[in-house]
């Protein structure tokens, strides 16, 4: 019976292995546009060749075959330009772009479906062994020469711009540019709400960009969370008044009272025209 069982335990690990091969392979078609046929992927894509060399790496060292792993991880950098520690812990359909000048050390853990463009640093701050490399949630992008140093976690779904330097947390959903690097896109929850504030006035808030820092877009982001604060102020009024037996005139139904202008003609201020319920 042991003969058959670990036939059966090595089909199910072949066979896992060709399906992660696949899902690398997809996901080269999902974020490179350039790509064009299975052949020239799994021929001509350095990013592709480093992650399947990696994966046999890392399988010897946590097999105790130190030196081994350690060789072949020296040849895939050699052959790729990519250098991936053994001791990586790498996620499912991890995507590198280009490839070249990509470093990362051993007690790095990247999550499923991240991204790496050429030039990326995942390292240490110091000498000392244990974790000493940077964590990375689900779903993150980091652009081409940035820097993430130290045992910091960037959280799911964060952007990590182009050339920046990264030595602290950063939050889910977060954009990150600049040296050092600083958040410039808050995390989902505030964007939600932003967003909120601008389906309720009518106006879409990013509609020419997301993630960029625009000092425009920036500017209208205040406006989006001061007119959320007062909506919030207004609504606390409207609730004290009910509560006191007070019934607020609705939202939608305040009128300039008849028989007052909005101008200033005969010297009246329009700062002074009054509102009355419909």
């Amino acid at each position: 019976m042991a003969r058959p069982e670990r036939l059966c335990k090595r089909y199910a690990t072949v066979t896992t292995m060709f399906h992660r091969i696949k899902e690398d392979i997809a996901c080269v078609f999902e974020r490179d546009p350039a790509a064009r046929t299975t052949l020239e992927v799994l021929t001509t894509s350095p990013g592709l060749h480093a992650i399947l060399l990696h994966r046999v790496s890392h399988r010897l060292w946590h097999h105790g075959l130190k030196w081994l792993a350690r060789f072949l991880a020296h040849i895939s950098r050699w052959l790729t330009g990519v250098e991936i520690h053994p001791g990586a812990r790498i996620g499912r359909r991890f995507f590198i772009d280009h490839g070249m000048g990509i470093v990362i050390g051993e007690t790095s853990e990247i999550g499923d479906d991240c991204s790496l463009y050429h030039g990326v640093t995942l390292g240490g701050t110091t000498w000392n062994k244990g974790k000493r490399h940077p964590t990375l949630g689900r779903n993150v992008v980091i652009g081409a020469g940035a820097k993430v140093l130290g045992p910091i976690t960037i959280g799911d779904h964060a952007r990590i711009g182009s050339n920046a330097v990264v030595v602290k947390d950063v939050p889910p959903g977060a954009t990150v540019v600049g040296v050092p690097g600083q958040v410039v896109v808050p995390s989902r929850d505030r964007s939600e709400r932003r967003e909120e504030m601008a389906k309720k006035i009518g106006f879409d808030a990013y509609g020419t960009t997301k993630d960029m820092p625009d000092p425009v877009a920036n500017a209208l982001h205040a406006i989006l969370d001061h007119l959320h604060a007062q909506d919030a102020r207004l609504t606390a009024l409207r609730d004290a008044l009910r509560a006191h037996g007070i019934e607020p005139p609705p939202e939608d139904k305040a009128v300039l009272r008849p028989g007052h202008r909005s101008g200033r003609e005969d010297g009246e201020d329009a700062d002074s025209v009054s509102l009355e319920e419909i």
